[in-house]
């Protein structure tokens, strides 16, 4: 499509965005200015040049997606979200890291108008970028070309090369070959500290190479906007590997105090500097300056382009021959109608796995939540991820529901909060649950994305048994409770298993499910699920409440038993989601643990969160030790004759 910009517009364009860059850190006090003013000509020549974008429709399905990575450069993002047309103000501009405005310190997706993921812990939107990479071939494959088929670009610094996550993801797209995956390198040798020769001397483009990706070194380009758009589509032409464009820039540049200075990294430039930097642009030295007139044809420009694209796919969607209520559920990350008729139930008294269970669900629900993709780190069989009679995604095989991740639990979860904020796909992936430690930032990053991703988490206790307590985890589904956000289950059986995985489908956000290794009882009917907590074992006038998740609530109904042959009136409340639980009625709350009625609590982990519902815990506030599982369970209290006497003493100690 022919450019409607003047070369004049254009530098004047990249002028006005390095103006933003600098006053907005100074106004703020607080900002980053250096990597956005040298970035601005490419991030110009991709916004208004290369990408397929619609500012009048940020969420259209087959727009090319921007993935800002080194996120503490937000003013760069910003700006061209302001002069494209995308809602944001020059108020918002001048509000840069306030309380409540629009362009906040790093990049938050749903929180402003363009922008895909939220950026900041360096690596992350790498990562995400081939997740985002992943789920649209993946989606090409399902639906064609006609109507999925698109580009991811990412920018990417120092810092998020260094990062290990990097590495995994890099490693995976390139086994992966993401044609449809450009990665600009800003290799400007600058982080805080100072050069990168104090701590890296990485041979970049060799190992970008060693993982298979087209590599291209462009020099000192930077500032040459015909240059840098011939590059991209160099790279956007590259469909059977994944493209890393080496840019040599210089941060800050044009600044005459601080260019290649690591000074312009992260501290805003004064007043004076400003001024000569603006002195040497040529523009006036006023705060924010924008005219009118530029601002105007940029927005028109965009517009056109965009709503020209928006109307060509949309042509070509109307005349697909795609089924519309497959896309809808793939797009809305969820079932088809009646899908939850195909979860399964389980028999009272069954023995079986929580993480057998969510296999089994998963495979039941196949055909009918058409969305969904489930893999693991190298635990797929493990941890319930396998999915029956589905081939591997590959570059020979893009429409593959099964996800092989490798050992690269990090990145495996950041590729999934891509996938699942590129939209289209609902990934599920597994790993043990003490590996959580190597993926807990992409797990963060999903609740506070409101990403639509399903953790699975097994060999959730000392229950693991032998491997010992490197491989017991005892801390981290109290860390999981912690995260504001996602939504944590921990079924006591396959029924709320079951149910589980209807929680994640219906739920808007993220969700962990934890589940066992070992073989549980089925003693609910899941219903537990849906309110957070519910009594599973009545009793008319009980005495004590056993409250418990997980494989202990099979443990507490035993104890109930056991206490009733001694006279003792015991009832036994599930409580499979805090979260869950925390957002019904008071009303509801309060009738599950009657007045007066001391409450035990019981689960195999440690005891801290649940002084909040109960009078004493059973709980492991310790490592674990290497056993049978059986045997570790025992000896760290999970029995039923510790819960018997616990029980007992709490009754005498309440009179």
């Amino acid at each position: 499509m022919p450019r409607t910009l003047t070369h004049e517009q254009e530098q004047q364009a990249i002028s006005l965005i390095r103006g933003f860059a600098m006053d907005a850190p100074l106004h703020a006090k607080s900002g980053h200015q250096g990597t956005a003013m040298a970035l601005a000509p490419l991030a110009h020549t991709l916004y208004a040049r290369v990408m397929e974008h619609s500012p009048s429709n940020p969420r259209w399905p087959d727009r090319d997606r921007f993935i800002l990575s080194g996120g503490h450069a937000s003013i760069l993002q910003y700006s061209l979200l302001y002069l494209a047309g995308y809602g944001l103000q020059l108020s918002d501009i001048k509000d840069f890291r306030q309380w409540g405005s629009a362009t906040p310190g790093h990049p938050e997706v749903g929180h402003t108008a363009g922008v895909e993921v939220t950026t900041g812990p360096l690596g992350q939107g790498f990562a995400n970028a081939v997740g985002m990479a992943l789920a649209e071939r993946h989606l090409r494959a399902q639906f064609g070309a006609d109507v999925v088929h698109h580009h991811t670009f990412v920018l990417a610094g120092d810092g998020c090369l260094m990062e290990g996550v990097s590495h995994e993801a890099a490693s995976l797209a390139g086994h992966q070959r993401l044609g449809g995956l450009v990665c600009v390198y800003d290799d400007n040798h600058i982080t805080i500290d100072g050069n990168t020769n104090l701590t890296y001397s990485d041979d970049v483009v060799g190992r970008f190479e060693a993982y298979g990706w087209h590599v291209e070194q462009l020099g000192e380009i930077a500032e040459n906007c015909d240059a840098l758009e011939a590059a991209l589509r160099r790279a956007m032409a590259v469909t059977d590997r994944p493209s890393l464009l080496v840019l040599r820039s210089h941060i800050g540049f044009p600044s005459p105090d601080l260019t290649d200075r690591h000074e312009a990294h992260g501290n805003p430039f004064t007043a004076e500097q400003v001024a000569r930097t603006k002195a040497v642009m040529g523009i006036p030295d006023e705060p924010f300056w924008a005219p009118e007139e530029l601002v105007d044809a940029y927005r028109a420009h965009c517009a056109e382009r965009g709503d020209a694209a928006v109307a060509a796919w949309q042509q070509r969607f109307d005349v697909s021959s795609v089924d519309r209520a497959v896309w809808d559920a793939c797009w809305g990350a969820t079932g088809l109608p009646g899908w939850q008729d195909a979860l399964p139930t389980f028999d009272q008294g069954e023995k079986i796995a929580t993480r057998v269970a969510i296999e089994k669900a998963f495979n039941a629900s196949l055909d009918t939540i058409p969305g969904l993709v489930a893999g693991a780190a190298d635990l797929t069989g493990n941890t319930g991820t396998k999915l029956a009679g589905q081939t591997a995604m590959s570059a020979a095989d893009p429409g593959g529901r099964q996800v092989y991740y490798g050992i690269r639990e990090h990145g495996m979860g950041s590729a999934m909060v891509g996938m699942a904020l590129h939209g289209g796909v609902l990934p599920a992936g597994g790993t043990f649950f003490v590996f959580l430690d190597y993926m807990r930032p992409p797990v963060r990053l999903a609740a506070l994305s409101g990403a639509k991703v399903i953790f699975v988490f097994t060999h959730d206790s000392v229950g693991v048994g032998e491997d010992g307590p490197t491989h017991q985890p005892v801390e981290h589904v109290a860390t999981l409770r912690a995260i504001p956000g996602l939504q944590v289950i921990r079924p006591a059986d396959a029924n709320e298993t079951s149910a589980a995985l209807r929680a994640a489908v219906e739920h808007d956000g993220p969700t962990a499910l934890v589940l066992t290794r070992q073989n549980v009882t089925v003693c609910t009917d899941g219903s537990a699920v849906e309110v957070g907590a519910a009594v599973v074992h009545a009793v008319d006038h009980p005495q004590v409440v056993l409250l418990a998740t997980g494989s202990e609530v099979s443990l507490c109904v035993e104890a109930a038993a056991t206490l009733a042959e001694q006279g003792v009136s015991a009832s036994v409340v599930s409580m499979p989601s805090w979260d869950r639980f925390r957002a019904q009625p008071a009303a509801y709350r309060a009738a599950l643990f009657p007045a007066g009625v001391p409450v035990l609590s019981v689960e195999a982990g440690v005891t801290f969160g649940w002084a909040q519902f109960a009078d004493d815990s059973i709980g492991i506030d310790r490592f674990g030790a290497s056993a049978p599982g059986n045997v570790a369970m025992d000896q760290l209290g999970l029995n039923v004759g510790n819960v018997v006497a616990r029980a007992t003493a709490l009754i005498a100690s309440k009179g």
